[in-house]
């Protein structure tokens, strides 16, 4: 991103290779969830290579626009640099970046590094401005991929006010205006051991499949324009030990994607009422979250043609209690998958909306 050193070249150019290169050094970085202190030292080791000051707390990075006016509303720039475990099913090293065909492999490349290296080249951009109506605070957080409490939730607090966030997530460079929340749901069904050469009415399993049949069944009524209904789904089971004996209680999951139009309490006060089951743990602090379409940022996106949609999958920005949305070069069908990849183009057309984006929105 030095342009000194790049006389001959657009600058738009630059930004590009400057973040690919960016990216690439971080596929090479092994960053699974908790454990991302490579990648933090590497992206604030760039932020300083940049004349950018950045600051840490765990393994989050973060920065501000140099001229931060305390006057001015603050807009926040997060995307995440820790990634899942490579699944068994890769063909290719997941740390070893490779460019084919303009795919450029690897882990987290395309969920959520190509949007967090755009958001960093943007960043530059409008670092040194004073023409514009927002504070901009760049943060490159960890722990997404888990939702831990040493993430974007614990760095928060250090940010100071935040009045609005774009968090970047691979989207097409779409603009999700809503996104569901998520409860999950650790339930036990409970029954009586016994012999299974006996008659067992008390059998847990049995108990435990009239509760997940509800599950598959009901519907809640109320249907959201951007974001769907309500959807239940069991993801996990155990129960028994031994072929021959009964089991005295069975264990299931329950994943939950919520839209806005019910509280997560007002979800979890229908199922105790409807289930027999005991719910042992509940998780419900990531809400659903929703701008208006009328807002300025929203305004700015659809200015220069960018579609606006509800998003069914969750990200960081569930934590966020500021208006936000999401949007980052990728496509979501390739997050978590063997051979990840993002398009080089992706990362280019990803800057240069991004950077449309904010100028409009910015200088309005």
């Amino acid at each position: 991103m030095n342009t000194a050193a790049h006389q001959n070249i657009k600058p738009e150019k630059v930004l590009t290779a400057s973040a690919i290169d960016l990216l690439r050094r971080m596929i090479s970085t092994p960053s699974f969830s908790g454990s991302e202190e490579k990648t933090a030292d590497l992206i604030r080791s760039f932020l300083a290579d940049h004349d950018i000051e950045a600051r840490r707390m765990h393994n989050n990075i973060w920065a501000v626009n140099q001229h931060f006016d305390p006057a001015k509303p603050s807009l926040l720039l997060n995307s995440h640099h820790d990634t899942v475990k490579a699944s068994s099913d890769w063909q290719r090293d997941p740390f070893k970046p490779e460019i084919t065909e303009d795919r450029l492999y690897g882990l987290g490349s395309n969920d959520a590094g190509a949007s967090l290296v755009s958001l960093i080249a943007v960043f530059y951009q409008f670092y040194t401005r004073k023409d514009i109506s927002h504070n901009l605070i760049l943060a490159a957080t960890g722990e997404e991929e888990n939702s831990g409490a040493k993430g974007l939730k614990a760095l928060l607090p250090e940010l100071g006010q935040v009045d609005l966030a774009i968090v970047g997530e691979p989207t097409g460079m779409q603009l999700a205006i809503a996104e569901k929340g998520l409860i999950v749901l650790h339930c036990r069904a409970r029954g009586k051991a016994g012999h299974a050469a006996h008659e067992n009415h008390d059998n847990a399993i049995v108990h435990a499949c009239r509760d997940i049949q509800w599950f598959n069944t009901y519907r809640f009524q109320r249907v959201s324009d951007l974001l769907g209904p309500v959807k239940m789904t069991v993801t996990m089971i155990h129960a028994g030990q031994q072929h021959n004996v009964v089991p005295d209680q069975c264990e299931f999951t329950v994943d939950i994607r919520t839209n806005e139009l019910y509280s997560h309490e007002d979800i979890l006060d229908t199922i105790t009422e409807a289930i027999d089951s005991e719910i042992v743990s509940s998780s419900l602090r990531l809400r659903p979250s929703h701008i208006s379409e009328l807002h300025p940022l929203v305004r700015a996106a659809r200015k220069i043609g960018l579609q606006t949609f509800g998003s069914a999958t969750l990200s960081d920005q569930a934590l966020l209690s500021c208006p936000s949305v999401k949007i980052g070069p990728g496509r979501t069908e390739r997050s978590h998958t063997a051979d990840e990849f993002v398009y080089l183009q992706e990362i280019e057309d990803g800057i240069r909306k991004y950077g449309k984006l904010l100028e409009t929105f910015l200088t309005r």
